[in-house]
């Protein structure tokens, strides 16, 4: 069974970082490509970033252009999100999710998803 597991959220100052981790199980990370998204209160779940089954990255959130940057550990089976100079705009559940080999930013198009984890940006 195919199953996401996401940790490292927290609550971080302005101006902090964080990485988070997506540990997956169940399945061969290199047919897989791998997206995190966000949601933040009142608002709908956006694409954040993706790494593909070649490892290849895309980025949707251009408010996290030259913030954020994704990068997979293939023998841990780890996909990691690095958040930088964090704003409260940033705050929001973050979720890891799947699909077959190339990214996407769409969020019907991942097939599975992990539990979320909570960012809170705040002073």
């Amino acid at each position: 069974q195919v199953q996401l597991v996401e940790t490292g959220g927290g609550l971080v100052q302005p101006g902090g970082s964080l990485r988070l981790s997506c540990t997956g199980s169940g399945f061969a990370g290199a047919n897989r490509a791998i997206g995190w998204f966000r949601r933040a209160p009142g608002k709908e779940r956006e694409g954040v970033a993706c790494i593909n089954s070649g490892d290849r990255t895309s980025y949707y959130l251009r408010s996290g252009m030259g913030r954020f940057t994704i990068s997979r550990d293939s023998a841990k089976n780890t996909v990691y999100l690095q958040m930088n100079n964090l704003t409260p705009e940033d705050t929001a559940i973050y979720y890891c999710a799947t699909r077959s080999f190339l990214c996407s930013g769409d969020v019907p198009a991942y097939t599975r998803w992990g539990q979320g984890t909570q960012v809170t940006v705040s002073s």
